[in-house]
Parts: structure tokens; sequence; C-alpha cells
């Protein structure tokens, strides 16, 4: 249950509990006689400390921000886990998920909420896997409920500053520059802190990692984004396209909220509504205080980055954008891209991911030498369960390669290396209904609502490797409309489904262990395996614009009728390999109803000059490979 006021203040119960709770003690393979330290054997820390036994404690601190504008600062609270050594002088560092989803929709794959069994005001059943594979290594573990949500009070803000700057203040405390107490107002300190710590977390929880580490608050040494938003204005926008409305971020902020505390957060979210810009798309001060790539300048920690490449949820940009700043600020990095939609990498390579993660934490929290910033930056899963690793990503000898659109003589038109001799026009119509796979499907047909253009069958493999441009010259005969656009690989092949149910994974019943138990909390978790699927289409990537923001996405400027202008937009980035034997797609339309929650009004009539328009594909190894492929 929520915290609805100050635990330690007039007029709030006091929690029966005293804030460390340690259990029944088991063997520890550190010496009586001897100062505690962590043991490494092969490489990594080993799981010396006991987890039964480990101390835990819920602490609270005064934050520097008012969300619920009540006239107090709110309140911050988190639940942490350390091992019992701690107490006779073993220093550790910490790993911290904050997170808005404690007590509402729960986290992992498991689905596994913050449970206090017995009423004591500290947890039983701690969330994810975290706690049980690291304390007993010599890890504390911190699990920080976002402003508003869980133990904590305000209001959640959805990816404000308040949200942002709510795991900041634990960090504060973890290096002495801000006070915590227990629930009995006692002011707890962490004589116990190493001075490094990590934070972790998948989707929401991946993005308060991003913010925390793009304020430079001194102490936080690295983060592990698991498929986070790193820039929010494209979560719910696409280049002035509106694509999550009816006010997404007021509805977020109320899911998140637990339910007793709704209406009270009520007037939080009516202000989110009513700034959010839904009624045109563009961008504004708004997303400006949401994005985190443009703050990575200030960022220090290092980066253990995961995503999913075909997530629906949170599209790739959000990884590509924010690891194209921290390749600028040159921010000691590595990336993982599996073929998952919005999958967590322990559900989809778990054992490798487990050993990874653990080298990560060891190097950069522990001090171990352990080699792994030497490895290849770059893993990629190329197929269901197959992953290859390279230098860095986009991979090396990437060129951005021109591929033009040609007229059709029947059917589809073609691409090609150079433009057509003479000037053409592709003409079709906007609609608002038009499904995706109808978009997709015979691109041999001539459709009123669509363009295609495909190669010939491919003589080679073509790799493509970073973020695709679609530039085209048009006209329309209304003010506004908007374009899409989507590359496609026509070719029959298995590949991982990952717009199936579990988004490329099947769990099922049985189960494996990571990490120590208590009676109340296993380390026991759900295995999974690849859903997979032969289909004779793929869609690779995809992208849309508003006509409207040809400019800027911060200004619309309505069009001329019948006027030609030159647009340019990205596709989502990817790293795919079309196979020999395939064909190049490339579908161009106007509204995109799957892509985007507000299809255009004016089906408008479009006029593209085919001479003038182009995809720009990433191609390794540039122009030559895209010859020697058949282009």
């Amino acid at each position: 249950m929520a915290v609805t006021g100050r635990p330690w203040r007039g007029g709030i119960a006091v929690l029966a509990a005293t804030a460390l709770a340690v259990l029944a003690a088991s063997p520890q393979a550190v010496a009586a006689d001897e100062p505690p330290t962590i043991v490494v054997s092969d490489g990594v820390t080993q799981p010396v400390f006991g987890y039964s036994d480990a101390i835990r404690e819920r602490l609270f601190i005064d934050s520097t921000f008012d969300s619920d504008n009540d006239g107090l600062r709110d309140i911050i609270a988190f639940d942490v886990m350390r091992p019992k050594a701690t107490a006779d002088g073993l220093k550790v560092p910490v790993v911290m998920d904050a997170s808005p989803y404690y007590t509402t929709l729960c986290r992992g794959n498991d689905s596994e909420c913050k449970v206090d069994l017995d009423g004591d005001g500290l947890l039983d059943k701690w969330p994810l896997w975290y706690d049980n594979y690291f304390v007993p290594r010599g890890y504390a573990v911190i699990l920080l409920d976002m402003v508003g949500t869980g133990n904590s009070t305000g209001c959640p803000t959805t990816n404000a500053n308040q949200d942002n700057l709510s795991a900041k203040q634990a960090i504060n405390w973890l290096n002495g520059r801000a006070t915590a107490r227990n629930a009995a107002g006692e002011v707890v300190k962490a004589d116990w802190h190493n001075g490094k710590s990590g934070m972790i977390g998948k989707s929401y929880d991946g993005s308060l990692a991003m913010a925390t580490a793009v304020t430079g608050v001194q102490g936080l040494t690295t983060i592990v984004p698991i498929g986070g938003p790193s820039e929010y204005y494209d979560y719910v926008r696409s280049n002035g396209v509106v694509t999550r409305g009816n006010s997404y971020v007021s509805y977020l902020a109320n899911v998140v909220t637990n339910p007793e505390r709704r209406d009270y957060c009520k007037p939080v979210r009516d202000a989110l509504g009513a700034a959010d810009g839904d009624e045109h798309g563009d961008y504004t001060a708004f997303w400006n205080e949401r994005s985190y790539v443009k703050k990575v300048p200030k960022q220090s920690a290092s980066v253990l980055l995961y995503h999913g490449i075909n997530d629906d949820n949170v599209r790739a940009d959000h990884m590509s954008k924010y690891w194209y700043a921290l390749a600028e600020n040159d921010i000691p990095r590595k990336l993982w891209i599996s073929q998952e939609g919005h999958v967590d990498p322990f559900d989809s390579r778990r054992a490798v991911w487990v050993d990874t993660l653990h080298r990560w934490f060891d190097f950069w929290l522990q001090g171990v030498a352990n080699g792994i910033m030497d490895e290849p930056r770059l893993d990629i899963e190329r197929a269901a369960d197959v992953w290859e690793t390279h230098a860095d990503w986009p991979i090396p000898g990437k060129v951005d390669t021109e591929v033009f659109l040609q007229p059709a003589t029947s059917g589809a038109g073609g691409l090609g290396l150079v433009p057509t001799a003479k000037p053409a026009t592709g003409r079709f119509q906007d609609s608002r209904t038009q499904s995706q796979n109808t978009m997709i499907n015979n691109p041999g047909v001539v459709q009123p609502h669509r363009l295609a253009f495909l190669s010939e069958p491919l003589t080679a493999p073509l790799h493509i490797s970073g973020t695709p441009t679609m530039q085209i010259r048009a006209s329309a005969d209304q003010t506004d409309t908007n374009f899409g656009v989507i590359l496609v690989d026509y070719g029959t092949d298995e590949r991982v489904a990952h717009r199936a149910s579990g988004e490329g994974i099947i769990t099922l019943d049985t189960q494996d262990c990571w990490g120590e138990s208590s009676a109340t909390d296993d380390a026991c978790y759900r295995q999974t395996v690849k859903r997979v699927a032969t289909a004779d289409t793929e869609l690779v990537t995809k992208g849309i614009m508003d006509a409207q923001n040809r400019q800027s996405i911060r200004v619309a400027v309505p069009l001329v009728p019948g006027e030609s202008y030159n647009f340019s937009w990205p596709l989502l980035p990817e790293d795919y390999v079309f196979k020999p034997g395939h064909r190049i797609g490339v579908i161009v339309v106007a509204s995109y109803p799957q892509y985007s929650s507000q299809a255009d009004t004016t089906a408008a009539n479009i006029a593209v000059n085919l001479k003038s328009s182009k995809i720009v594909l990433p191609v390794v190894g540039g122009t030559a490979a895209a010859h020697a492929a058949g282009l």
C-alpha cells in the first residue's frame, strides 16, 4: 500500500517493525577474525555471503521537488538489501532498479510485485532476480519507488523532471549528500557503501536509469537500460505525427499510480493532458524536459545497452539516438541487439546475459579486471538464437547508399543505384483505412493508395546497418498530408515471430534458478524459447512524417496545394541482411493507421517526382556491395 503521508511526522502511524531485519544467520565463507571481503575466482565475484540473513531496510528521503503541488517536498521510498557482512565493515556497491511499477503492473516475465507478507514494513518478496544473484556476491540491491508510486509520495509526471530526479535522491544519499530516515524517523547512513552504484531496468525503469545518468550525478558509475525510452517525444510522436494519442502521457501516469491515489493525482494528470500537444504533434518544451539524448554530454556513467530491434512498443530509434549520442561523447559502452520485440534479455539469452551482466557490474562496481571492455562492443542476434559480435554499431564499413525509385512499366516500380533517365511521376491517394498488410502484400499489383518499388532478385547478400532515410520530392492537392514508407524483404524464410503473442518468445512451465533463495523469495523463473515462423515477407523497418513538419518538428508549415517540396525523414534503425534470391521492396504511403493513432484527414492526392526520389540505405560495403548484390 502506498504511504500517503510522511512516515516520520506527526499524525502518521509509525510502523511497528524496526527498519533493519536480520534473519537467521547462515554460514559465511569469511573468517570471523578477518575483515570481510568479496571473493573473486575465475574472474568473477563468488556467492560467499548469505541471502536469507541479508539486512533488509525500507528508507525514505525528502526530495527536492513537489510533484503534487501540496506545498511539501515529495518523499522517495526505497527498499535496500545488503549482505549481513556490511554490518562488520564490508563495503559494497549498489545495483538499483528504480521503477514506477512495483505495486501496479509489477516486473519481469513472471509479473513479480513487491510484497510485505507479515506487515512489518519490510519486503518479503523482492521482484526480479537481481537481489537473489548479486547480494550473495557482495552487492547491495535497491528497488526504488518512483515519485507518486509504491511507498513514495507525490504524483507521477511521465518522465518529467520529478520522475527523472527520483533515483538521484538515493544516489545522493549513498554518497553522503542527502539524508534518509527509516519509518521511525531515525537517520540512517550508508556507511557500508563503496561509493559506486549501477542502475538497471527495462522499459520505464530503463528510462529512469538514463534520466539519472544524464544528470551527471556523482557516484552513478554505470547503467544498463533495457528497451527504455530515451526521447519521450519519439515514444508518442514521430516527425510531427501523433503515434499514441488521447493524452497518452496522462494515461500512463494514471496506470502507474496506486489505485487509492488516482483521484488525488487527477489534477496533475489533467495538467499533463493539457500541455502534451496532441492537437498538433509538434515538438515543444514539454518534450524537451523528457529528452535524455540532448543531455548525454553531462553523463559520465558507462552504458550496457540492450534493445529488441523489432520492439514496436519502445521502438529502436530510442536505442539508436541514445547510442549515437554516447559515441559522440565517448562514453564507455556496449550494445546488445536482439530480434525480439519488447523482451528482457533474461528471457531471450538468459545464461549469456547473466554472465555478461555479472562481469559488467564486477568490472565497473567492484573493480575486477575481467577484460569485458576489451571484447567486441556489439552482440547482435542475426536469426533465432544465432548471435554475432562486431567491433561497433553501426557495423564498421557501413556507407549511406542512394537507391533510387524507378518508374513502373507494369505493376511495381523498380529500384536502382542511378536515377531514372527520364522524368516520371508516381501518383496515389491518401487512405485513412488502408491496413499495413494491404500496403505490403501483392507488390506487383497497382493499388490506388500506395506506390510499390521492387528490386530484382538479389544475387548476393545485402547487409544494412544503421538508420535508413527516405527522400522524396512530391506535391499534394491539400494543405496537409502525411508520408509513410515501409522497407520490406520479399522472400520466404524462417524468422523470429516478433509480432505474435510474446513478442518473439514462448514462456514455458519449466523454471531455472539464478541465485540464492529464502523461505519467502525464490530465485527461480520460467524459462523461454524463441517463437519462430516461416513467412514470405518481412517488414524490415518503417518511418512516417507530417508533411507540414518538413522543415522542423517544432514548427508546422502548411503546404501550398500543387507545389512540389523536398521531404526527408528517417526510418527506424535496422541491422538486417537481405538474402540472395530475395527482393527489396519500398512501399510509399500517406496515412499509416497501424503506426499512428491519428490518421491524416485530408485524403490528399499525391504526386511523387521519381527522378528526384530515393531511399538512402546504410549498406555495409556501400555502393560496391549494392552492385554486387544486383541493385
